[in-house]
């Protein structure tokens, strides 16, 4: 799973998740592309999981780009206990997607079967997603 080597500070302010991506919203790297269409936080076991079924699908052809990192700490407080006492320990790790960012990249494989292994991806992600060619 991708998590951060080292942070600035361990827990962080939720913040609002307004706007469109202006950044690694264009195909950089490979021939299809994996779009966001809304707004999510993805956390790093869902992009694990998405990564997992498109390199299961293609049999370790083409290479696959992750075009999205989980900085964002997700603190949580444990079962049972009263509000108050301050924030939650950290929890896991997410990364912000929204509409129009990248999230997965491929290249070196047929264009049906590249449709295929993002579609299988997009199930195990928790935003809408589409399937792009590189112009």
């Amino acid at each position: 799973m991708l998590i951060p080597k080292k942070v600035k500070h361990r827990k962080m302010m939720k913040g609002r998740m307004r706007g469109k991506a202006y950044r690694g919203n264009k195909i950089a790297f490979g021939s299809f592309g994996l779009k966001s269409m809304d707004t999510s936080l993805v956390t790093s076991r869902q992009i694990e999981a998405a990564r997992r079924a498109m390199t299961r699908y293609v049999q370790r052809g083409g290479k696959i780009w992750i075009r999205i990192f989980p900085d964002k700490p997700i603190t949580r407080k444990a079962a049972e206990v009263p509000m108050g006492s301050g924030k939650g320990s950290l929890d896991h790790f997410s990364a912000v997607v929204k509409p129009g960012r990248i999230i997965f990249e491929i290249d070196g494989i047929e264009k049906d079967t590249a449709k295929e292994a993002m579609r299988r991806a997009s199930h195990k992600l928790p935003v809408k997603t589409k399937f792009i060619v590189k112009e």
